[in-house]
Protein backbone atom coordinates (compact mmCIF):
# COMPACT_ATOMS: atom_id res chain seq x y z
CA UNK A 1 0.00 0.00 0.00
CA UNK A 2 1.33 3.47 -0.67
CA UNK A 3 2.43 5.42 2.28
CA UNK A 4 0.26 8.64 2.94
CA UNK A 5 2.64 11.73 3.27
CA UNK A 6 2.46 14.64 5.84
CA UNK A 7 2.46 18.09 4.41
CA UNK A 8 3.26 21.49 6.17
CA UNK A 9 2.37 24.58 4.40
CA UNK A 10 3.71 28.42 4.60
CA UNK A 11 1.76 31.00 3.62
CA UNK A 12 4.64 34.04 2.43
CA UNK A 13 3.72 37.52 2.77
CA UNK A 14 6.00 40.24 2.30
CA UNK A 15 8.62 37.57 3.59
CA UNK A 16 6.83 36.51 6.27
CA UNK A 17 4.42 33.13 7.10
CA UNK A 18 0.63 34.10 8.02
CA UNK A 19 -2.17 32.47 8.36
CA UNK A 20 -5.75 33.29 8.36
CA UNK A 21 -9.38 31.58 8.92
CA UNK A 22 -11.23 31.06 5.69
CA UNK A 23 -9.02 33.03 3.63
CA UNK A 24 -9.32 36.08 5.95
CA UNK A 25 -8.06 37.61 9.39
CA UNK A 26 -4.56 37.43 8.39
CA UNK A 27 -2.28 37.30 11.25
CA UNK A 28 2.05 36.70 11.57
CA UNK A 29 2.99 32.96 12.09
CA UNK A 30 6.38 33.96 12.25
CA UNK A 31 9.71 33.27 9.97
CA UNK A 32 9.38 31.02 7.24
CA UNK A 33 13.32 30.37 6.99
CA UNK A 34 13.24 28.93 10.64
CA UNK A 35 9.10 27.19 10.11
CA UNK A 36 11.05 25.50 7.54
CA UNK A 37 13.95 23.82 9.32
CA UNK A 38 11.32 22.49 12.07
CA UNK A 39 9.03 21.20 10.32
CA UNK A 40 11.47 19.45 7.84
CA UNK A 41 13.54 18.31 10.90
CA UNK A 42 9.96 16.97 12.59
CA UNK A 43 9.65 14.66 9.83
CA UNK A 44 7.56 16.37 7.31
CA UNK A 45 7.02 14.48 4.01
CA UNK A 46 7.15 17.94 1.87
CA UNK A 47 6.74 21.36 2.63
CA UNK A 48 4.69 23.49 0.31
CA UNK A 49 5.26 27.79 0.08
CA UNK A 50 2.67 29.81 -1.19
CA UNK A 51 3.29 33.04 -2.32
CA UNK A 52 -0.36 35.12 -1.45
CA UNK A 53 1.52 38.65 -2.06
CA UNK A 54 1.32 38.07 -5.96
CA UNK A 55 3.12 41.05 -7.89
CA UNK A 56 6.38 41.44 -10.27
CA UNK A 57 8.22 42.70 -7.34
CA UNK A 58 6.56 40.44 -5.15
CA UNK A 59 7.55 37.22 -7.58
CA UNK A 60 11.18 37.92 -7.01
CA UNK A 61 11.12 38.53 -2.87
CA UNK A 62 9.47 35.02 -2.95
CA UNK A 63 12.01 33.26 -5.80
CA UNK A 64 14.78 34.53 -2.81
CA UNK A 65 12.81 32.84 -0.10
CA UNK A 66 12.46 29.62 -1.87
CA UNK A 67 16.04 29.57 -2.46
CA UNK A 68 16.97 30.00 0.96
CA UNK A 69 14.91 27.80 2.34
CA UNK A 70 15.92 25.31 -0.53
CA UNK A 71 19.50 25.26 0.43
CA UNK A 72 18.50 24.55 4.00
CA UNK A 73 16.14 21.53 3.86
CA UNK A 74 16.49 17.92 2.60
CA UNK A 75 12.38 17.27 1.60
CA UNK A 76 10.97 17.84 -1.78
CA UNK A 77 9.35 21.80 -1.67
CA UNK A 78 6.68 22.80 -3.48
CA UNK A 79 6.44 26.68 -4.70
CA UNK A 80 2.88 28.52 -6.19
CA UNK A 81 0.87 31.82 -5.95
CA UNK A 82 0.94 34.53 -8.78
CA UNK A 83 2.33 31.96 -11.47
CA UNK A 84 0.99 33.37 -14.58
CA UNK A 85 3.34 32.36 -17.23
CA UNK A 86 5.96 29.36 -17.96
CA UNK A 87 8.55 32.55 -16.99
CA UNK A 88 7.14 32.54 -13.55
CA UNK A 89 7.02 28.76 -13.03
CA UNK A 90 10.64 28.54 -14.51
CA UNK A 91 12.03 31.52 -11.86
CA UNK A 92 10.56 28.85 -8.66
CA UNK A 93 11.98 25.92 -10.35
CA UNK A 94 15.30 27.56 -11.00
CA UNK A 95 15.19 28.96 -7.19
CA UNK A 96 15.42 25.27 -6.11
CA UNK A 97 11.47 24.07 -6.04
CA UNK A 98 10.43 21.15 -6.89
CA UNK A 99 6.89 21.55 -7.75
CA UNK A 100 5.36 24.26 -8.74
CA UNK A 101 1.57 25.13 -8.09
CA UNK A 102 -0.65 26.84 -10.21
CA UNK A 103 -3.93 28.39 -9.13
CA UNK A 104 -6.32 31.27 -10.92
CA UNK A 105 -4.32 31.64 -13.88
CA UNK A 106 -4.90 27.99 -14.87
CA UNK A 107 -9.26 28.73 -14.19
CA UNK A 108 -8.25 31.79 -16.51
CA UNK A 109 -6.34 30.12 -19.29
CA UNK A 110 -6.42 26.37 -18.16
CA UNK A 111 -3.90 25.44 -21.74
CA UNK A 112 -1.77 26.99 -19.35
CA UNK A 113 -1.65 23.34 -17.58
CA UNK A 114 -0.38 21.51 -20.41
CA UNK A 115 2.09 24.17 -21.68
CA UNK A 116 3.71 23.85 -18.07
CA UNK A 117 3.46 20.06 -18.33
CA UNK A 118 4.97 19.51 -21.58
CA UNK A 119 7.66 22.44 -20.71
CA UNK A 120 8.47 20.89 -17.18
CA UNK A 121 6.82 17.44 -16.68
CA UNK A 122 3.52 16.79 -15.38
CA UNK A 123 5.31 15.56 -11.81
CA UNK A 124 6.44 18.91 -11.91
CA UNK A 125 2.82 20.35 -11.71
CA UNK A 126 0.29 20.94 -9.25
CA UNK A 127 -3.09 22.43 -9.90
CA UNK A 128 -4.38 24.35 -6.55
CA UNK A 129 -8.01 24.15 -6.58
CA UNK A 130 -9.86 26.27 -3.76
CA UNK A 131 -13.38 25.33 -3.36
CA UNK A 132 -16.60 26.57 -1.05
CA UNK A 133 -19.98 25.16 -1.24
CA UNK A 134 -22.62 27.70 -1.99
CA UNK A 135 -26.17 26.07 -2.37
CA UNK A 136 -25.32 22.59 -2.03
CA UNK A 137 -22.29 22.72 -5.11
CA UNK A 138 -18.66 22.80 -4.70
CA UNK A 139 -17.37 25.61 -6.68
CA UNK A 140 -13.68 26.75 -7.41
CA UNK A 141 -12.88 30.10 -6.33
CA UNK A 142 -9.83 32.38 -7.50
CA UNK A 143 -8.15 35.21 -6.65
CA UNK A 144 -7.42 34.18 -3.22
CA UNK A 145 -10.82 33.26 -2.53
CA UNK A 146 -12.58 36.48 -3.34
CA UNK A 147 -13.99 35.34 -6.81
CA UNK A 148 -16.38 32.50 -7.72
CA UNK A 149 -15.53 31.02 -10.72
CA UNK A 150 -18.95 29.21 -11.37
CA UNK A 151 -16.76 25.96 -12.08
CA UNK A 152 -18.02 22.93 -10.31
CA UNK A 153 -15.28 21.31 -8.15
CA UNK A 154 -14.96 17.65 -9.34
CA UNK A 155 -15.19 18.97 -12.98
CA UNK A 156 -12.35 21.19 -12.89
CA UNK A 157 -10.29 18.79 -11.12
CA UNK A 158 -10.99 16.28 -13.70
CA UNK A 159 -10.05 18.64 -16.60
CA UNK A 160 -6.63 19.90 -15.10
CA UNK A 161 -5.73 15.98 -14.85
CA UNK A 162 -6.84 15.91 -18.33
CA UNK A 163 -5.05 18.64 -19.39
CA UNK A 164 -1.49 17.10 -17.23
CA UNK A 165 -1.52 18.18 -13.65
CA UNK A 166 0.52 15.81 -11.67
CA UNK A 167 -1.48 16.13 -8.52
CA UNK A 168 -4.64 18.56 -6.87
CA UNK A 169 -4.02 20.78 -3.37
CA UNK A 170 -7.57 21.23 -2.87
CA UNK A 171 -8.63 23.56 -0.36
CA UNK A 172 -11.72 23.85 1.28
CA UNK A 173 -12.73 27.29 2.17
CA UNK A 174 -14.95 26.55 4.29
CA UNK A 175 -13.07 24.57 6.97
CA UNK A 176 -9.76 26.59 6.12
CA UNK A 177 -8.21 27.41 9.70
CA UNK A 178 -11.57 26.37 11.70
CA UNK A 179 -9.60 23.28 12.87
CA UNK A 180 -13.21 21.58 12.29
CA UNK A 181 -11.63 18.85 10.32
CA UNK A 182 -11.25 18.30 6.39
CA UNK A 183 -14.34 18.64 4.19
CA UNK A 184 -14.55 14.78 3.83
CA UNK A 185 -17.16 14.77 0.78
CA UNK A 186 -15.40 16.79 -1.61
CA UNK A 187 -12.15 15.57 -1.06
CA UNK A 188 -13.96 12.07 -1.59
CA UNK A 189 -15.38 13.04 -4.88
CA UNK A 190 -12.29 14.59 -6.13
CA UNK A 191 -10.30 11.97 -5.01
CA UNK A 192 -12.63 9.22 -6.41
CA UNK A 193 -12.91 11.22 -9.94
CA UNK A 194 -9.37 11.58 -10.69
CA UNK A 195 -6.35 9.27 -11.64
CA UNK A 196 -3.42 11.30 -9.83
CA UNK A 197 -2.67 12.26 -6.49
CA UNK A 198 -4.43 14.31 -4.21
CA UNK A 199 -3.47 16.69 -1.37
CA UNK A 200 -6.39 17.49 1.21
CA UNK A 201 -6.41 20.95 2.75
CA UNK A 202 -7.93 23.22 4.90
CA UNK A 203 -9.51 22.21 8.47
CA UNK A 204 -7.07 19.79 10.23
CA UNK A 205 -7.21 20.69 14.36
CA UNK A 206 -6.49 17.03 15.51
CA UNK A 207 -4.52 13.65 15.07
CA UNK A 208 -7.94 12.01 14.08
CA UNK A 209 -9.25 14.56 11.22
CA UNK A 210 -5.97 13.35 9.39
CA UNK A 211 -6.98 9.53 10.48
CA UNK A 212 -10.80 10.98 9.46
CA UNK A 213 -9.40 12.27 5.62
CA UNK A 214 -6.77 8.72 4.75
CA UNK A 215 -9.77 6.55 5.99
CA UNK A 216 -12.92 8.75 4.54
CA UNK A 217 -10.97 9.37 0.69
CA UNK A 218 -8.50 8.13 -1.34
CA UNK A 219 -6.06 11.33 -0.88
CA UNK A 220 -2.74 10.45 -1.15
CA UNK A 221 -1.58 13.42 1.58
CA UNK A 222 -2.80 15.70 3.96
CA UNK A 223 -1.49 19.69 4.54
CA UNK A 224 -1.94 21.73 7.31
CA UNK A 225 -0.40 24.80 8.61
CA UNK A 226 -1.21 26.79 11.64
CA UNK A 227 -1.39 23.56 13.82
CA UNK A 228 2.24 22.53 12.96
CA UNK A 229 3.39 26.66 12.92
CA UNK A 230 2.42 27.01 16.52
CA UNK A 231 3.22 23.11 17.66
CA UNK A 232 -0.36 22.20 18.36
CA UNK A 233 0.48 18.91 16.73
CA UNK A 234 4.09 17.16 16.65
CA UNK A 235 4.78 16.10 13.17
CA UNK A 236 6.52 12.77 14.02
CA UNK A 237 3.51 12.41 16.76
CA UNK A 238 0.96 12.58 14.55
CA UNK A 239 2.95 10.49 11.86
CA UNK A 240 3.09 8.03 15.17
CA UNK A 241 -0.48 8.31 15.93
CA UNK A 242 -1.10 7.29 12.20
CA UNK A 243 0.85 4.42 12.01
CA UNK A 244 -0.68 3.30 15.27
CA UNK A 245 -3.88 3.51 13.68
CA UNK A 246 -2.89 1.24 10.90
CA UNK A 247 -2.73 4.16 8.31
CA UNK A 248 0.52 3.85 6.45
CA UNK A 249 3.06 6.87 6.57
CA UNK A 250 7.08 7.41 6.62
CA UNK A 251 8.20 7.24 9.91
Amino acid sequence: MLKKSIIACLDIRDGRTVKGIRFTDIRDAGDPLQLADIHASAGADELVLLNISPGNENRKTFARCVERIAENINIPLTAGGGIESIKDAALLLEAGADRISVSSAAVRNPLLISGLADKFGSRSIIVAVDTNRIADEWIVFTSGGRVSSELKTVEWAVEAARLGAGAILLTSMLNDGTKSGYSIDITADVSRNVDIPVIASGGAGKMEHFKSVFLNTDCSAALAASIFHYGEIKIRELKEYLFREHIPVRL
